[in-house]
């Protein structure tokens, strides 16, 4: 991936000061190919994924594990159990094989997107909610 900048002066280069793209390759020190594809964007193109990424050892499990997080969301913050006591949990009931890392990265994103959906409003938010419209 290229900067912004790089972006900037080749687009520069070719479309205000008119050389060409094999000149712009040349002074750049870029391949043609290149060139043409920053002539063909503005700002450099994010990355996306295609797909989501397969995990073939946490899916199998994925519902008790699920199921396990509800649990502990429920109790106090101390008394929730951590990914190690997750995993331990799962190799003992489900014969899971995958690693630690797994656990605690679905765990991670698990309790993010729980803090997201029980947001607290502000005070101006809340008024809004009960004002007439």
């Amino acid at each position: 991936m290229y900067a912004i900048d790089l972006y900037a002066e080749v687009r520069h280069a070719v479309l205000v000061e008119k050389i060409s793209i094999r000149a712009a390759a040349f002074r750049f020190k870029l391949d043609r190919k290149t060139i043409r594809k920053i002539l063909q964007h503005d700002a450099p193109p994010g990355y996306q994924r295609n797909r989501a990424p397969l995990r073939p050892k946490l899916d199998p499990v994925r519902p008790v594990l699920d199921r396990l997080i509800l649990e502990d969301s429920r109790r106090p913050g101390p008394q929730r159990r951590s990914a190690q006591t997750l995993m331990q949990e799962l190799r003992n009931q489900q014969g899971y094989a995958g690693g630690l890392t797994i656990i605690k990265d679905y765990l991670r994103a698990s309790r993010r997107a729980q803090a997201q959906a029980g947001a607290r409003l502000t005070h101006a938010e809340m008024w809004s909610l009960f004002s007439p419209p």
